[in-house]
């Protein structure tokens, strides 16, 4: 018998916050739940989701997603979503203690990297970041220009 094969939706494509590595050292890394209607849940299966903008805040003990954008699904009616409301992120209590006290520190943010889809349920990966200056940007830009020649110069030898 052949080996059985993950079932992947070819349709679902993950979302992916293309800024956060421009704009932050990336840190630690969470992966939470979403706390979703319906519909939402069916436009992000459609592809229909942006969290370049969003940003990740700790309030009363929850974690709450802001400014991620969900569009409406077509096919809803008088259910349908709010497309920029704030969701809550599902995670564990003693998850949610270690970034209150990493916040509390200081110089760290709570950005959502990517919006993925694990055994049929939509998750966040959110991470604790750093912002970078404007001189780190040009140093990491000049670091990836390096490696791209570097890589270039090995594939024509």
């Amino acid at each position: 018998m052949p080996a059985k094969k993950k079932s992947t939706d070819s349709r679902y494509r993950e979302v992916r916050n293309a800024k956060a590595n421009h704009n932050y050292f990336v840190g630690d890394r969470f992966e939470a739940g979403v706390a979703l209607l319906g519909t939402e849940v069916k436009a992000i299966r459609e592809g229909n989701a942006q969290i370049g903008e969003s940003f990740c805040r700790i309030e009363k003990g929850q974690v709450w997603l802001f400014n991620a954008h969900i569009g409406e699904y077509k096919f809803g009616n008088l259910q349908n979503h709010e497309p920029r409301r704030k969701r809550k992120l599902l995670l564990h209590r003693r998850e949610i203690d270690k970034l209150i006290g990493a916040m509390e520190q200081g110089g760290k943010t709570l950005v959502p990297l990517r919006v993925f889809m694990k055994h049929g349920l939509i998750k966040v990966e959110i991470a604790l970041c750093t912002g970078k200056k404007l001189h780190d940007k040009r140093e990491t830009l000049k670091r990836k220009v390096a490696l791209r020649e570097a890589e270039r110069d090995m594939r024509s030898r």
